[in-house]
């Protein structure tokens, strides 16, 4: 039977360099003790992130938060793009195509080229918007550069390594933040302290332990501009990037309507009360992250019984978290909202519940997209997202218009169950014409 994988290489392939010896395969590490490693990281980042918003509506209002929001909806999807998912690239590598210097290289050129759009969009705003997302620019740029290392481990299955660098950026962001914005008063201050402490963490921790990893694995951390090398690499991973791009889109373009049709007031209220439900997606992301090697493994040797063992029970934990989200928040959610962000916001309960029906069935569409990517179907995840962006933007438009932001937690409710059963139907037909072939 011939697996996704291979189906795919056949037409992107690149013969590993001959200069390099290929490193030896990644040792088989405990899923338990990677899902944990991710989870501890994943919860002490999320955590300090959701802390800087909570720094922004405490010591702020609203309005900051909103404006946090917005230069965050700009800088993302150019910057998202611009990644390449090279990151789930490298992870899903089993057979090793390139070496990770080939990796950081288009990182670096691609990082650079993002930053400079960024700038270039800051120009249509005026003051205090143009310099946050100025410093957006110079944030997102650090971190992308962090990424490129952290696909790395995630290749070998060293979650460990990226969850105590997502440690030390998280609790060093969220001091940088801190000190900035209470000495300045201004959400772009706030974001300059965030990008000075990924800055030191990237150069102090990241670079160290790629450095030896690499080493480990006769590879090396310098990166190689090689149009040779750099061009098959780009024709197989554009598609992620602009599937990544459509992601972003799906997810920002209700802060652009919310900021155009209605007030930054109330995408600041918005945004608040959907970081609630990154206590979940960081459950979602710290089991994708750590399951997405054994499933390309499953995919890449035709084991479709494990890949839909393991795939299938990601979805129902999905299922899970979104339940007992929207149970959480019919009990007790206004009490807790009013205890993080204050009276202002606790009055949006009816968005709140909103949101955590979204989050269901976002949590299980996301699953099913590490399916398929573990799987390497980037190809049609193209046409899948720019359908699901296209739908995005339509009931946007209809139901922020109609119902402000509890109009948009609407759509994406809708949005996230079409989703998932549009990506269900890429795995299902993927294998049925594999079985098909091989009769």
């Amino acid at each position: 039977m011939t697996s996704p994988y291979i189906s795919i290489t056949r037409m992107h392939y690149c013969q590993p360099d001959p200069a390099v010896n290929p490193p030896p395969a990644a040792p088989s590490r405990s899923l338990r003790l990677n899902f944990s490693w991710t989870i501890l990281g994943n919860a002490v980042y999320v955590s300090t992130q959701w802390g800087i918003l909570v720094l922004l509506a405490r010591l702020g209002n609203p309005e900051a938060v909103g404006q946090f929001s917005l230069g965050l909806a700009i800088a993302a999807p150019i910057m998202l793009f611009a990644s390449l998912q090279l990151r789930a690239v490298q992870a899903t590598d089993a057979r090793v195509q390139f070496q990770f210097q080939d990796y950081a290289g288009l990182r670096i050129l691609t990082t650079g080229a993002a930053a400079c759009v960024i700038c270039i969009c800051a120009m249509f705003y005026h003051g205090e918007m143009a310099l946050t997302i100025v410093a957006f620019a110079l944030s997102k740029g650090i971190e992308s550069l962090s990424d490129v290392v952290y696909g790395l481990w995630q290749q070998q299955e060293r979650m460990d390594l990226i969850a105590k660098s997502l440690i030390l950026r998280g609790v060093l962001a969220l001091a940088g933040a801190t000190v900035c914005y209470a000495a300045v008063h201004t959400v772009w201050a706030a974001i300059c302290g965030i990008a000075a402490s990924w800055a030191v963490v990237f150069t102090a921790f990241d670079v160290g332990r790629g450095i030896t990893l690499a080493n480990e694995l006769n590879q090396t951390i310098m990166p190689r501009f090689s149009v040779n090398r750099l061009k098959p690499l780009v024709r197989l991973s554009l598609p992620l990037g602009v599937v990544t791009l459509l992601l972003s889109l799906n997810a920002n373009v209700p802060r652009y309507m919310i900021s155009h049709f209605r007030s930054i007031r109330e995408l600041g209220i918005y945004s608040a009360l959907g970081y609630i439900l990154t206590a979940g997606t960081m459950i979602v992301a710290a089991l994708g992250q750590s399951a997405t090697p054994r499933l390309a493994h499953y995919a890449a040797h035709s084991k479709n019984r494990e890949f839909h063992r393991l795939s299938g029970r990601l979805i129902l934990i999905g299922l899970a978290l979104g339940t007992v989200g929207l149970l959480a928040a019919v009990a007790f959610g206004r009490q807790l909202v009013n205890l993080i962000y204050g009276f202002q916001y606790a009055q949006n309960q009816q968005l709140l519940l909103w949101l955590m029906v979204a989050a269901a069935a976002g949590y299980m569409a996301s699953f099913a997209g590490y399916s398929m990517t573990a799987a390497r179907h980037f190809r049609v995840q193209v046409p899948l997202f720019s359908f699901l962006t296209a739908l995005t933007v339509a009931l946007c438009y209809v139901m922020v218009k109609a119902g402000g932001a509890v109009g948009v937690a609407k759509a994406f409710a809708i949005i996230g169950f079409v989703q998932l059963a549009a990506t269900l139907a890429v795995l299902h037909y993927s294998e049925s014409r594999r079985t098909t072939n091989t009769l």
